[in-house]
């Protein structure tokens, strides 16, 4: 049994939800979680709850950001002239685009 946790607003967050994720979902998500600088509690639960994922620039995400952007890199490179592209990829440079602008104050749609 898990440990009753208090969250910032004095809520026991003692309830447990579970599911799955194909193998596919489960990278996307890690990677949002870790380009975010949250926990995946947190992450989960603000997306959930159609909140605003706001992104606090720290080592850690910076840190996050480099090697995504090495990973994307390393990806495009391997691809022929960017044919072949998969939605997973795309996705992650636009994730990585928005907090990057998020960084430097802009609007998304900038």
């Amino acid at each position: 049994m898990s440990a009753k946790n208090l969250d910032r607003k004095n809520r026991w967050r003692n309830k447990t939800v579970a599911f799955r994720v194909s193998p596919e979902e489960d990278a996307q998500l890690e990677t949002a979680v870790r380009l975010s600088g949250l926990t995946k509690q947190d992450y989960i639960t603000r997306r959930l709850l159609e909140r605003d994922v706001v992104v606090q620039g720290n080592p850690r995400v910076y840190k996050a950001l480099r090697n995504e952007l090495a990973a994307v890199l390393e990806e495009l490179q391997r691809m022929e002239a960017g044919s072949g592209v998969d939605d997973e990829l795309l996705e992650t440079i636009e994730l990585i685009a928005v907090i990057l602008g998020g960084l430097k104050g802009e609007e998304p749609n900038e």
